[in-house]
């Protein structure tokens, strides 16, 4: 290799690793905030997934999730989420904690099975008969979040926050049910329970 050949092989090299450097620091946005594990509450008997932290104020979230439900518990199913939330409101529990009492939020969710679809089989329905997803399936949510300082409860650890959080959602199937049936069915029969823990890194 000839001197200018060698020249234009580390210009090449460098002008490469300084794109892959930018490209990288252009993802960073990918890596989540959160890590996450629920307990039922329509999204699979259980459940992991990441979150991210929105706006400055860092009380928007984003999640999503992947939860199975067992033959043994009504699946076997796989389900997909996306959850958004605020904190509406904030209590500081002095340097150890915070305490979230009313976040409200949506979420879609997407259960894989055999027998569910996006839309019913329209050559056994008519269009206007079910106008609902059979396997999607838009929620409301209410949520309250207690969050421990990850620095005082695992110090050293890289977790900045501990969350435990409880949810209740209901869908459009519940809510259309309780309209059409108020005076046999109550609030309590259309809101799933969730409790799950976020950790923040």
């Amino acid at each position: 290799m000839n001197g200018f050949n060698f020249k234009i092989t580390c210009l090449s090299l460098l002008l490469m690793a300084g794109t892959m450097k930018a490209a990288a620091q252009h993802l960073k946005f990918l890596i989540p905030d959160n890590a996450i594990v629920q307990f039922a509450g329509s999204i699979g008997y259980f459940s992991v997934g990441a979150g991210y932290d929105l706006f400055k104020n860092k009380r928007g979230i984003l999640d999503f999730n992947y939860g199975y439900v067992p033959a043994s518990k009504g699946g076997e199913l796989n389900i997909v989420t996306a959850k958004f939330a605020y904190k509406a409101y904030e209590i500081k529990l002095k340097d150890w904690g915070k305490l979230y009492p009313f976040n409200p939020g949506f979420f879609l969710s997407y259960t894989f099975h055999p027998e569910l679809s996006y839309r019913f089989n329209r050559n056994r329905y008519s269009s206007d008969y079910y106008r609902w997803s059979e396997a999607l399936r838009p929620h409301l949510s209410i949520a309250s979040e207690i969050e421990f300082n990850g620095e005082k409860l695992m110090k050293g650890s890289g977790i900045k926050a501990v969350s435990l959080y409880t949810e209740f959602n209901t869908n459009d199937y519940y809510l259309i049910n309780y309209i059409q049936n108020t005076s046999s069915l109550t609030l309590a029969d259309i809101f799933q329970l969730g409790i799950g823990l976020r950790l923040k890194f």
